[in-house]
């Protein structure tokens, strides 16, 4: 059973002026397979920055802390290494990759993760499977990935690389923004069916709660000034939907 330990994470970003702004101010948290964690807090508290944080993007320099995959140090893995090992992040703005087809694209993302390439005819099977419980068009495997994609569309193909990829530990950036109702259901049903066996753990970042109607967390953090402030059950969600961030914030601040 696979576990992220995030332990006095540090982290800062370049600014223009080439000065380091230190984003992540000493983050703690246990995320265990079998497990939900929500992160919640304002635009601007860092949540964003602790999920590319831990993926690796470039922009970020990670200054004191640890993160552990199951007892094995993510930060001194590559982007490409930290993926093989377990981790995913299905990013808030997915990015557009002209000329490479959705259809290749998974099956050679599913070759790197497993070690080898998963046989034609399963995989074929497997794949029209998945994207069928996404309400994903079929013809869509032969598009560019993410190129002309509506919001929604992207999202749900981000659900279908978790579905697909099997990861350890996925990491969830604001995977609620910009859905419509219909969008947001198919969506969560996808991370649902993800979350089902047990055997993985959930990092979900997001503003609102009603993602959270739909995906229910075990355990719920309040984030400001880049640290977790406050921690709880499901409650402390229907708390901050009723009283929001204010106090928490001007607690971070003191």
């Amino acid at each position: 059973m696979s576990t992220l330990e995030i332990k006095d994470l540090h982290a800062s970003v370049t600014t223009a002026d080439d000065g380091l702004k230190e984003i992540l101010r000493g983050v703690d948290l246990t995320v265990r397979a079998g497990e939900t964690h929500a992160i919640m807090g304002p635009n601007g508290s860092g949540k964003s920055t602790l999920a590319y944080a831990i993926a690796g993007h470039p922009k970020y320099q990670i200054t004191s802390g640890e993160v552990l995959l199951d007892g094995e140090s993510v930060l001194e893995m590559t982007v490409d290494e930290r993926a093989r090992a377990g981790l995913f992040l299905a990013m808030q703005y997915p990015v557009e990759v002209p000329g490479v087809s959705m259809a290749n694209f998974l099956r050679s993302a599913a070759t790197a993760v497993r070690g080898e390439a998963p046989k034609l005819r399963t995989w074929v099977k497997e794949v029209k499977g998945a994207m069928n419980d996404l309400d994903i068009d079929p013809a869509f495997a032969d598009r560019s990935v993410n190129e002309g994609f509506s919001g929604g569309e992207k999202k749900r193909h981000e659900v279908l690389q978790l579905a697909l990829l099997k990861p350890k530990i996925a990491v969830l950036d604001e995977t609620d923004s910009g859905l419509d109702v219909d969008a947001l259901r198919v969506v969560s049903e996808g991370v649902n069916r993800y979350r089902e066996g047990g055997e993985t753990g959930v990092l979900l970042i997001t503003h609102y709660t009603r993602i959270l109607q739909h995906i229910k967390p075990d355990h719920v953090h309040v984030f400001s000034a880049g640290r977790i402030v406050e921690s709880g059950g499901p409650e402390l969600a229907d708390d901050l939907e009723k009283n929001g961030y204010e106090r928490f914030v001007k607690a971070a601040a003191v």
